[in-house]
């Protein structure tokens, strides 16, 4: 079955500062959006890929990207917030010729996500039907109710989520038909959540995340990304100890 990677990268990022949208902004000589669409450029599982934008942005770099990388397809107008972008392209894929594919979810302010992840979603998808990336976390977790603690989960039970998220077309599209249609849906800050909300008896398998595949949010994670890049083996599964 095809693999689409799908690249978000419609919202505004103004944590982050700038005058253009986080998405954009530059990473050692490249935006962040280019670091992600070079990624899965290069993974062998992807077939295809198709990047969401701002639809002010879309037609100068439907052009740029597209004669830097053969697998893109498409540059699609994002909606109002994550989950309306993500079901555009949802959209897209769904008028194409295939019946169902795979698709993988990625944030483009994770641009140094690495080609073992990429791949491990994909191998994942061959005998489930939904997949997330989740990193260990560090930090003792809490539950909170108006400012107050309410219990504490074992830190092995809890983790961070990170991009891509992978799914069948199928069933990521009908549990954002069931989210759409719900009055009282939460806004949805990723894809597995969904799922998990709307598709109760679908599983959502996990793999392991790394700390390199971090979400630029403030200006200071574009210095630690900066600092990845300079030594490519920090931060890695299996590579050196995670620095911090």
């Amino acid at each position: 079955m095809r693999t689409v990677a799908v690249v978000l990268a419609g919202g505004a990022g103004l944590r982050l500062g700038g005058t253009l949208p986080k998405q954009l902004q530059l990473l050692a000589g490249k935006t962040l959006l280019e670091h992600s669409v070079a990624a899965f450029e290069a993974a062998p599982g992807i077939d295809e890929i198709i990047v969401v934008l701002p639809a002010d942005f879309v037609p100068a770099w439907a052009e740029l990207l597209g004669g830097r990388y053969r697998k893109l397809s498409k540059v699609i107008p994002g909606g109002t917030d994550r989950a309306g972008s993500t079901r555009r392209a949802i959209d897209q894929l769904s008028s194409g010729d295939n019946a169902d594919c795979n698709v993988l979810f990625h944030d483009a302010a994770r641009p140094l996500v690495g080609q073992e992840i990429i791949a491990d979603c994909v191998a994942a998808l061959g005998d489930c039907e939904a997949v997330g990336v989740v990193a260990p976390t560090a930090d003792t977790i809490v539950h909170l109710a108006d400012g107050i603690m309410t219990s504490i989960p074992p830190r092995e039970s809890v983790g961070r989520c990170q991009t891509p998220q992978g799914f069948r077309l199928s069933v990521i599209r009908r549990a954002h038909e069931l989210a759409a249609a719900d009055p009282d849906a939460l806004q949805a800050t990723d894809d597995c959540g969904v799922v998990l909300r709307y598709l109760p008896g679908v599983a959502v398998r996990t793999i392991a995340g790394s700390e390199r595949n971090l979400k630029i949010t403030y200006p200071a994670d574009l210095r630690t990304a900066e600092s990845y890049l300079a030594d490519p083996a920090t931060g890695r599964r299996g590579g050196k100890p995670v620095q911090g």
